[in-house]
């Protein structure tokens, strides 16, 4: 059986390869290996770790390093930032431990030419600890160190959102995200839910102002394995996701179309809040992405919700105008770092075709708006040019509509919605919420 290190080298080799999301290489790994608990923790510690963590993992390198950092082969560089990662932060494995067991896996994968270099470079760097740029003289590499995150992004933060709220989101960006759960309340309650799951060794508490809502404390293994899981109890869902789904306002008896569903927790949330009395068309491009709404509606006993394979980006005259439409639109993810760190080491050039993308599938869905009805627009991205710029271009050209602030929470900006994990406890995620007129 391979080791939990070896398991980890290999994931983190097929991320660098294959550009992979590290949630989903993990998940796909994870679930066919026969690792204990301890040791699947372990897998998860060191690949998110090491990839959250890469910008400043290879500064400590360059120091102890005889020749640039591009110069090595990749799976060389891996196992030094796999063995750096492990001196420098995870303090239950002793510098000796991380060590030898990474020249140990040097020799177990062929590269055991490189085995005395990295025994050198890591008991230098356990010897030294964490060195850091001056902040004094230079703060954007300081925090781009730091935090391992591009002085490209940090600018644009800073640029948008201020110096205090830059560094909140870096900080954040480090931390393990909370798992959120949205009680299915055609099922039971927030009370019944939490005691039933204490009886699965798993805690639950409610979230403040936000009834439905629940934050897992403790959980007893695998949250797909539960049984209140699989007798459809709730959705795992992010706070800052049921807030979209509360922006709608989806009332019993309305029409709703979710025009980018899958993989359907804001329409699950929706349907919830109808009562499961009304119809929505949950709508994606892929028919594999709307199998995973219908799985999902099943499990949580949905009938009121339809799906349809369709492109966001067009327009379907046949499809029948609605009290309520909700764009959930591709983005960069800059918001969901912590869930996938892989993601802030793009460059920002990668995402400047969004805005037109997005700006297309937000003036389609205004054509599916019943007169008196409501139109949302959302991401799970913290980059102005992708949110208030498209929405500020959307009421210039399409005046029939007007912002509303539907919702009672706090959030940077005045017009829209801008949450923050740091300010909100939940995903950064942008919220604007248009009324069309009754005339």
């Amino acid at each position: 059986m391979k080791s939990a290190r070896q398991t980890a080298y290999e994931i983190l080799l097929k991320i660098e390869k294959e550009s992979a999301f590290s949630n989903l290489a993990v998940d796909n790994a994870l679930a066919s290996s026969s690792l204990g608990q301890k040791d699947r923790a372990l897998v998860s510690a060191l690949i998110y770790g090491t990839t959250e963590r890469k910008l400043t993992l290879d500064y400590q390198l360059e120091r102890y390093l005889s020749k640039p950092l591009g110069k090595l082969k990749r799976n060389v560089h891996i196992l030094l930032r796999m063995g750096a990662y492990q001196i420098l932060f995870l303090d239950r494995i002793p510098n000796s431990a991380a060590v030898n067991e990474t020249v140990r896996s040097a020799h177990e994968n062929n590269i055991g030419y490189a085995a005395g270099m990295i025994n050198a470079v890591l008991r230098r760097i356990a010897e030294n600890g964490l060195i850091l740029p001056d902040g004094e003289k230079n703060g954007t590499e300081y925090l781009s160190i730091k935090y391992s995150c591009p002085p490209e992004l940090i600018s644009m933060w800073k640029k948008a959102y201020g110096e205090e709220n830059t560094i909140g989101l870096l900080s954040s960006s480090l931390e393990k995200p909370p798992v959120t759960l949205r009680v299915n309340t055609l099922k039971t309650t927030a009370e019944k839910l939490i005691s039933e799951l204490e009886c699965e060794n798993t805690q639950a508490v409610c979230v403040p102002d936000n009834k439905n809502a629940l934050v897992i404390q403790r959980l007893g293994g695998n949250i797909e394995s539960l049984e209140s899981y699989k007798k459809g109890l709730f959705h795992v869902q992010d706070l800052a996701s049921q807030y979209c789904a509360e922006a709608l306002g989806a009332k019993e008896g309305d029409r709703v179309i979710d025009m980018c569903s899958a993989p359907g927790g804001k329409c699950f949330t929706a349907a919830e809040m109808m009562n499961n009395n009304g119809d929505i068309l949950a709508c994606d491009i892929y028919p594999s992405r709307t199998k995973l709404i219908d799985d999902g509606a099943d499990r949580l006993g949905i009938t009121c919700v339809t799906t349809c394979v369709s492109d966001g980006g067009k327009y379907y005259p046949s499809v029948k105008k609605a009290d309520r439409v909700l764009c959930d639109v591709p983005c960069s993810g800059l918001g969901v770092i912590r869930h996938k760190p892989e993601i802030k080491y793009k460059p920002l050039d990668d995402f400047k075709h969004l805005p037109e993308i997005q700006y297309g599938i937000l003036s389609n869905a205004a054509a599916y708006v019943k007169k008196g009805g409501r139109l949302v627009y959302s991401t799970c991205t913290l980059n102005k040019k992708e949110n208030d710029a498209v929405c500020d271009k959307f009421l210039c050209e399409h005046p029939e509509f007007e912002c509303i602030q539907p919702l009672k929470i706090k959030t940077f900006g005045d017009r829209y919605y801008t949450l923050m994990p740091h300010i909100n406890g939940c995903d950064g995620f942008f919220i604007a919420v248009f009324s069309k007129s009754e005339e």
